[in-house]
């Protein structure tokens, strides 16, 4: 389990670090990680205003984030112990995620990544169209204020990144299906036990 949320917030960073809106359309797709050989897939899916990203390991554990943009709320559902966890949103505000997701420009995106914190001081740039997994895509190459280099490539109807290139990562967005979500996708299932992330311990919702 450890794994699998390390895997699905490693994925969060990165949307954090492009710095691109939350998509208009929407679309469930694989998120598959190409670094050092591929991995994965996690599924992702997106809805109104919600996201849905969903790991699984070998032997049948899995795991989900669930995360509500109008509430700003995120909470990690654990199907193998039937529990969920409502995680703390400071962190993300700080960093202004949650607006994030909202904001940004398919074709003018830079401006937003360089307000980031991590991103003050680097340096952003169109490198113009591209197509990736047949579909039309915009180049984006920059740094943060390390000097981290990355490249993304930015689905303009989905407004959201298809392909990301870093030094340390790398994945893409395949088999995006466009359409309405369930909402049921979005919701923790009935019966679950919410945990204590106080006390590490169970409490009965």
């Amino acid at each position: 389990m450890h794994r699998i949320m390390v895997r699905t917030w490693c994925f969060l960073a990165l949307l954090l670090t492009a710095s691109f809106a939350l998509a208009q359309a929407e679309f469930s797709a694989d998120v598959v990680e190409t670094q050092k050989g591929e991995k994965g897939p996690t599924k992702v899916y997106f809805g109104k205003n919600k996201m849905r990203f969903d790991s699984g390991e070998n032997g049948g554990r899995t795991g989900t984030v669930i995360m509500d943009l109008a509430t700003q709320s995120f909470v990690i559902v654990m199907d193998q112990q039937h529990m969920y966890m409502e995680m703390p949103s400071q962190a993300m505000e700080k960093r202004g995620m949650f607006n994030f997701f909202r904001t940004g420009d398919a074709e003018d995106t830079c401006a937003e990544w360089l307000k980031l914190e991590r991103n003050k001081g680097g340096t952003c740039h169109k490198v113009g169209s591209d197509t990736v997994n047949d579909r039309k895509t915009v180049k984006y190459e920059g740094t943060n204020s390390d000097g981290e280099a990355s490249t993304i490539w930015l689905d303009p109807k989905l407004r959201f990144p298809v392909k990301w290139q870093s030094k340390t990562s790398g994945g893409e967005l395949r088999n995006i299906q466009e359409g309405a979500q369930p909402a049921s996708l979005f919701e923790v299932p009935s019966g679950y036990t919410k945990m204590d992330m106080g006390g590490m311990t169970k409490r009965p919702q």
